[in-house]
């Protein structure tokens, strides 16, 4: 059996590939938790997982969880990931991302273990992309426009850094745009999902309030990216990086219509502005070149944005 550990397990994508991985012959999976985080996400998995308490920030705490598990897989998940946040908790941010990844890798390190460790990048390590390097390839030049970015550019060298120096079997992986069931409110589609839901059950007035609605965006469904994920940690190479992202490419405002067109509401929402909002550094085109990953995998999109966002607000129609 092959013992999988997952970082952030009780988080959006973590809880998806934990399903995932638990459909998958010959594999035991765990999951790091806080103590205090909701399990809300994983409830309907409890009885089929190994979960163990520790903290990322806490160096002691993780030597203990990798000598406890001894993983032959790690997918490394867990962050302080939302980039509004960031802006407002900026050595939080750091200190989760970042040195938060270096207690685990100097953990397994030190374990004198060979796990095979999937280190979640993101795309906004890219930022505000000149469209000349559209779409974005892995090796475009890194121009970050947040604290979260900031901090996933150095979770994503720090991954190098154990590669090239110690030859841990890191994997980088750099997650475009990634949506569906369980997504948090505080991301973009997620809250204008639940706000429509709140509108049609008459808990809020018919006024969805927005940001930017002309960022571009390459949209991916969750559950197609926990599936690439897998793909990542059997095929890929380590000390490599790839792009993983969608194929179906609109703006914002478009995702939006899109929403709102499975709503019987759409006619009294009125749609306005919220100044909170908005970021004080956008990235506004995010379009990827998988090529990469698709020719070292075989993988494609399999779910249409319309059915993920159909879930999705169906996901909060069943939790407001």
């Amino acid at each position: 059996m092959k013992r999988v550990l997952i970082t952030g397990i009780t988080g959006f994508v973590g809880s998806h590939l934990a399903e995932y991985l638990l459909d998958q012959e010959g594999v035991e999976v765990y999951g790091l938790k806080r103590w205090r985080s909701s399990l809300r996400n994983i409830e309907h998995l409890i009885e089929r997982l190994k979960l163990i308490d520790g903290d990322l920030r806490d160096f002691k705490s993780m030597i203990k969880v990798i000598d406890t598990v001894r993983p032959d897989i790690i997918h490394h998940l867990a962050a302080q990931s939302y980039v509004l946040t960031s802006y407002d908790a900026p050595i939080d941010t750091i200190e989760t991302n970042v040195c938060g990844t270096i207690n685990l890798l100097e953990a397994v390190r030190q374990a004198g273990i060979d796990p095979v460790i999937h280190i979640c990048s993101s795309s906004e390590v890219y930022g505000q992309v000149d469209p000349k390097y559209v779409p974005i390839k892995e090796d475009t030049p890194f121009r970050p426009a947040s604290p979260y970015a900031v901090s996933k550019v150095g979770e994503d060298m720090v991954g190098y850094f154990y590669y090239t120096a110690y030859k841990l079997k890191t994997i980088r992986s750099r997650m475009f745009t990634h949506t569906g069931p369980r997504r948090g409110e505080v991301f973009v589609e997620s809250s204008f999902a639940k706000q429509i839901a709140e509108i049609e059950k008459g808990l809020r007035e018919p006024v969805l309030y927005v940001g930017n609605l002309n960022s571009i965006r390459t949209f991916l469904d969750v559950r197609d990216a926990v599936r690439a994920y897998w793909l990542l940690v059997n095929k890929c190479s380590p000390g490599e990086v790839y792009n993983i992202g969608g194929n179906e490419t609109m703006s914002i405002g478009e995702m939006l219509d899109l929403l709102l067109s499975m709503s019987p509401s759409k006619s009294k929402i009125k749609v306005q502005v919220d100044p909170a909002r908005l970021r004080p550094a956008d990235v506004t085109l995010q379009i990827p070149d998988c090529s990469k990953f698709k020719e070292a995998t075989g993988w494609e999109p399999q779910i249409p944005i319309r059915q993920t966002l159909q879930d999705l607000l169906n996901y909060w129609r069943a939790n407001v």
